[in-house]
């Protein structure tokens, strides 16, 4: 029987949205095995539009639901929709959207709060025991998501993974190409563009995860 397998976008493009290359990857992996995925995303405005040619921050908005929807190819729904009952695991690519729009982590730092609609969503697969995977700057949000003692990576960057530990979670640091699973959580972490130099490198480890996560669904 095929998986059920929820992925959660922050809007489209590394610098305000979801990480492409690891969003498109987490998808390949994830048809390659035979998952049937949904895409979701929160319903609200990016905290600010970056140009991804010049680095430059642009006047105007845009929607993260809308921009998901570009990775997604449409096939996107509203993150108020996503119910653990009806999927057997949720993932989460990275890119700074996570931190700037499905929570508040790249301005808050330790004292960050998730975005309500997405903390909900993502609590309830917890609250099921049912496996999450979380990749790049996503395990920055453990603590937030699974409470005090969270084991998780984002690679090797020191002053991240402090951060990560004052919020409560157990930072274990990891290679490019290698995952940490918190076995009581059914968690799945790995590095991705946190440490990646190549699409190649973040692929080797998604790959990991992908599999890992799928494997835990069915235990």
């Amino acid at each position: 029987m095929k998986k059920k397998v929820a992925v959660i976008l922050s809007g489209c493009g590394v610098y305000d949205g979801a990480e492409i290359h690891e969003s498109v990857i987490t998808l390949l992996r994830l048809d390659q095995r035979g998952a049937e995925v949904q895409c979701f995303a929160p319903d609200i405005a990016q905290l600010h539009v970056v140009d991804h040619y010049s680095g430059d921050e642009q006047d105007g908005t845009r929607n993260v639901l809308v921009e998901s929807a570009r990775i997604a190819r449409g096939q996107v729904r509203d993150v108020r929709e996503l119910h653990a009952k009806d999927f057997d695991a949720l993932i989460m690519p990275g890119g700074f959207g996570v931190a700037k729009n499905l929570s508040d982590f790249a301005t808050s730092g330790a004292n960050c709060q998730v975005q309500a609609d997405v903390l909900s969503a993502v609590q309830g697969f917890v609250q099921a025991s049912k496996p999450v995977g979380l990749m790049c700057i996503s395990p920055a949000l453990a603590a937030r998501f699974f409470g005090q003692g969270v084991l998780c990576t984002i690679g090797n960057d020191a002053d991240t993974a402090a951060t990560l530990t004052a919020m409560g979670a157990e930072h274990q640091e990891c290679d490019v190409h290698d995952i940490v699973e918190d076995s009581r959580h059914k968690l799945v972490t790995t590095p991705a563009y946190m440490v990646a130099q190549s699409i190649s490198e973040a692929a080797s480890g998604i790959y990991k995860l992908v599999d890992r996560v799928l494997e835990l669904a069915h235990v």
